[in-house]
């Protein structure tokens, strides 16, 4: 995925998870901020970032912010991108997902199951599957973990992925790590537990559970390569 109208700027404040102060060409600007996450270890004041500027004068904000530099790493934190990049990987073949072999025959995104929507629903020409997408841009040393806050919402998606496995469907869960060189992949135990459990426990029952990092430049992402995952 290609971002257009990009520019450097300097990130000074966030007021609320919706947007924040940066530094444009020597102008405080208010920017919206496409990650309604924490992200305190990524926006520290004073770290680079990248904006996209737009056009739209029914904007209430001219730029977003996309990426940040982290200890020279760039990290897209642009939580709409991940669904879009493991869309476009999935049919271009750059994700390949255990269990399906077969050429996928209809893709979508976001299909109902239950009480869930999942990301992305999936046939084959003999099987159907579910894939829940999880944006990943918490990083410690090189590992990266997920949530970076408590997430009921992606408790249930997994337990509900459970159950699609046991109705036959064939059931993953897809971290997108929006960075790349990264060591591994493990759930944030200390941030929420009743996910780490329920992620250990879908593995149990059959679900995948798969990584992948993404190339990342200062407009542009796209898929990588796997990462290990370490439950």
């Amino acid at each position: 995925m290609i971002y257009e109208n990009m520019i450097k700027a300097t990130f000074l404040k966030r007021p609320n998870r919706f947007i924040a102060h940066c530094m444009v060409n020597g102008k405080e600007e208010i920017v919206h901020v496409k990650n309604t996450g924490k992200c305190k270890e990524l926006l520290v004041p004073g770290c680079t970032v990248y904006l996209q500027e737009h056009d739209n004068p029914n904007r209430k904000t001219k730029y977003s912010l996309i990426n940040v530099i982290k200890d020279e790493r760039l990290i897209n934190m642009d939580s709409q991108v991940p669904n879009k990049v493991a869309y476009e990987a999935l049919v271009n073949k750059k994700i390949l997902l255990p269990g399906l072999d077969e050429d996928i025959t209809f893709i979508k995104g976001e299909k109902t199951y239950k009480s869930s929507r999942f990301d992305i629903y999936i046939e084959t020409e003999n099987k159907k599957a579910f894939v829940e997408v999880k944006g990943v841009t918490l990083e410690e040393d090189g590992v990266v973990l997920f949530p970076d806050a408590k997430t009921d919402r992606g408790v249930k998606h997994i337990n509900e992925l459970v159950e699609a496995k046991k109705d036959g469907y064939e059931s993953y869960i897809l971290f997108i790590i929006q960075m790349k060189g990264v060591k591994y992949f493990t759930p944030n135990i200390k941030m929420h537990k009743e996910f780490a459990d329920a992620l250990k426990n879908a593995k149990l029952n059959g679900v995948n559970i798969i990584a992948y990092d993404c190339d990342v430049d200062y407009n542009y992402i796209s898929i990588n390569k796997k990462v290990n995952v370490i439950l």
